[in-house]
């Protein structure tokens, strides 16, 4: 299968409409001109992930605008479209940071509500409800597990991904550009612990005045760096082999090995 990652660049003078309208038509040119299965855009890339102050006016409900747009160019394309997150407001009041999927036919295939928020006593961390579940979805070839940037610093969620079935982990994010090495560095984690692919889809340009990494990037079930950004707008478009997934597990069997979290071993009777 083929995936492209739209490495968005936020420009903070771009008004919102001006940018969802931008980029669903980057959906529909990229997956035409590189004949992509899955098209995923980065975190927040409607407001900016560090642009705080504007979360609560652009918040809009899970069926908002966003959601109209993304689903749309998700059937004009035909592909598999995650439509990275944004600020969702729920009818009961909090705010989520939501990542939402689409099927080829533009039905909403999976969403999942950040778990981990960011900022410590401040921003996202004071501003959004954590969600509470795991969120995979099932294509022809293979079941991918949801996180959103923060999350990649929390192994645990990801062995609930791989418990859950995910062969793939998909990872929008908004990375500041100062903790470069930390992303590249935990997205080669997840996907060796894990044997997955990992892919990671962060934005450009700045975000509140916080430079963005960028650097988006593919990582195969051995930890190999199939492609990475820089840290402009750009696209990566790269061949994924789902089979690889299940011959890396057979050839180093590492998952079988884990005891912490699992159920007890079953022994046998003695003299069996």
């Amino acid at each position: 299968m083929r995936a492209s990652l739209i490495q968005i660049a936020v420009d903070e003078d771009e008004a919102v409409n001006s940018r969802r309208s931008r980029v669903a038509s980057l959906v529909r040119e990229v997956s035409a001109r590189d004949g992509s299965d899955l098209v995923v855009l980065p975190e927040l890339w409607t407001t900016g992930a560090f642009a705080y102050e504007s979360f609560a006016d652009e918040a809009e409900p899970l069926e908002g605008p966003t959601y109209e747009a993304m689903s749309k160019a998700a059937s004009e394309a035909g592909v598999w479209l995650h439509a990275g997150s944004i600020p969702e407001r729920d009818p009961d009041g909090p705010l989520y940071n939501t990542s939402l999927v689409f099927s080829p036919a533009g039905e909403l295939a999976a969403a999942y509500r950040k778990i981990h928020r960011f900022g410590f006593d401040k921003g996202e961390a004071v501003m959004m409800a954590a969600g509470s579940e795991l969120a995979t979805f099932r294509t022809q070839d293979t079941t991918f597990g949801l996180a959103t940037c923060y999350d990649l610093r929390f192994p645990e969620l990801f062995r609930g991904l791989v418990d859950a079935g995910a062969e793939m982990f998909v990872v929008p994010a908004g990375w500041p550009a100062r903790r470069l090495e930390h992303w590249l560095l935990f997205a080669r984690a997840r996907a060796v612990e894990d044997q997955v692919y990992v892919l990671a889809c962060g934005t450009g340009g700045a975000h509140a005045g916080v430079p963005q990494a960028g650097h988006s990037v593919v990582v195969d079930p051995w930890g190999e760096v199939l492609a990475e950004a820089g840290d402009g707008e750009e696209v990566l478009t790269v061949d994924l082999d789902p089979g690889k997934v299940s011959a890396t597990r057979e050839q180093f069997p590492a998952l079988k090995d884990r005891l912490l979290g699992q159920a007890p071993p079953q022994r046998g009777a003695r003299g069996a």
